[in-house]
């Protein structure tokens, strides 16, 4: 018989162990699968349809100014019928609401690849394209947690994450290539196409279920259900702590958007400018990806939670260092850093699935998809404005500033609340 220390029974007081999800087990999960593979194939367009249309506005009116007008398109119809469109997610079969808004952005996108669409048509098209992406996201996030219990969920959140960051990256980077190759017109062919084949997807891969808040009659309305969902996410404390930590990407997501001109900053050579303005837009979404991977597979469930305040401070502190205006090389490690930190989104997410009902998630998730738009459009505006007086540096340095004092202030108010999420999380995942 082994020896125990005196005292001690052996098994007595061992806390029970934090079960893991591997990305191989998601991935077996032929219904993840599916909402996985029609999600990648739908970013990749997307992006490759946002160069298109930046080549094509500009090639008809050569406006800097009504190009740039389009590309806020993709940031103002969330905002305005996102909470009320994601209620349909709660409404509605969420299989059948996603499966919809993929053939009907399928069917508008292809009018945009008509040649000799006029520029107030394509605003139109651009307008309800982006606007059904409400529905569909709030529908596919709520169903997410249907299809992976525990552990799984932040695993598959985190591979939903890095394909997103990926997607981005190679949207970008294939799409110039891309429209010189077949022209701006048959690249939106080419994102309709990404559409139909995400519907096919969603019908073959994932199974039919009823919706969420009964049928016929049984049906509250959209304003009902809306203003619902909005007692229920900004009256619960912890969802509303939750929520804030999300939209703290305002402050993180704002150097982004002024990359172009802090490039100028870090170049004499002009030629050198879209370079740069790449490195810089890109080094962010990197350490996303690695942040990710590494916060997933290498922290336990609970220490996840309880290092999500820290995190997120991460996220801002780097940037504060852009007032020294230090060379290129150092604001993409600082920026990196700060995309490692973004990790933290992983296990905000998780915690607000804890905290939702699941008849309720679906306008949950389109409420703080609406916001997290709006912030980031509002601090790249502001940031931008700023930008023009005292310069991008400063205005990264500020924001990181600003950023940092109120992920100090949401971890302050999180110590106190995650214990109850913290518990049920571990009792969830503990073998």
């Amino acid at each position: 018989m082994a020896a125990t220390r005196p005292g001690r029974l052996p098994g007595r007081h061992r806390r029970p162990t934090e079960r893991q999800a591997t990305y191989g087990e998601v991935i077996a999960i032929r219904e993840f699968r599916a909402l996985w593979i029609g999600q990648a194939l739908s970013l990749l367009g997307d992006q490759l349809s946002r160069v298109a249309l930046s080549v094509l506005v500009f090639e008809r009116t050569e406006s800097p100014l009504a190009t740039a007008s389009v590309y806020a398109l993709t940031y103002l119809p969330p905002i305005i019928g996102g909470p009320l469109l994601a209620s349909l997610a709660d409404r509605y079969a969420r299989r059948h609401i996603m499966i919809v808004c993929d053939l009907v952005r399928a069917c508008l996108v292809a009018l945009m690849a008509v040649p000799g669409t006029s520029f107030t048509v394509l605003c139109v098209l651009v307008f309800w394209v982006v606007l059904l992406s409400a529905p569909f996201s709030a529908a596919r996030a709520a169903l997410l947690p249907e299809l992976l219990e525990g552990d799984r969920y932040v695993a598959g959140s985190a591979l939903q994450n890095m394909t997103n960051q990926g997607a981005q990256m190679l949207g970008f980077a294939l799409g110039g290539a891309l429209i010189m190759a077949m022209g701006p017109y048959r690249a939106l062919a080419l994102d309709a196409s990404t559409f139909l084949a995400s519907a096919l997807i969603l019908v073959s891969g994932v199974r039919r279920r009823p919706a969420p808040a009964g049928s016929g009659g049984d049906r509250p309305s959209m304003w009902t259900m809306t203003r619902a969902g909005s007692r229920l996410v900004f009256g619960d404390p912890r969802l509303r702590t939750l929520v804030l930590f999300a939209w703290l990407c305002g402050f993180y997501v704002l150097p982004e958007g002024i990359a172009t001109p802090y490039a100028a900053t870090l170049t004499d050579d002009p030629q050198q400018i879209s370079f740069v303005a790449g490195l810089l837009m890109g080094a962010m979404p990197t350490g996303t990806v690695i942040g990710a991977f590494l916060f997933s597979r290498y922290v336990t469930p609970s220490r996840r939670l309880r290092a999500m305040g820290g995190m997120a401070m991460l996220t801002c502190a780097p940037l504060i260092l852009c007032a020294m205006e230090p060379p290129l090389t150092v604001v993409l490690f600082l920026w990196f850093v700060s995309g490692i930190g973004g990790a933290y989104q992983l296990a905000a997410n998780a915690a607000f699935v804890q905290c939702v009902p699941p008849e309720r998630r679906g306008l949950a998730f389109g409420l703080v998809q609406s916001g997290l738009l709006a912030s980031q459009g509002i601090g790249i505006l502001i940031g931008g404005a700023v930008a023009d007086e005292i310069g991008p540096a400063h205005v990264v340095a500020l924001a990181g500033a600003a950023g940092l004092c109120v992920a100090a202030a949401l971890a302050m108010v999180w110590i106190g609340s995650c214990k109850e999420i913290i518990e049920k999380v571990r009792t969830e995942v503990t073998v």
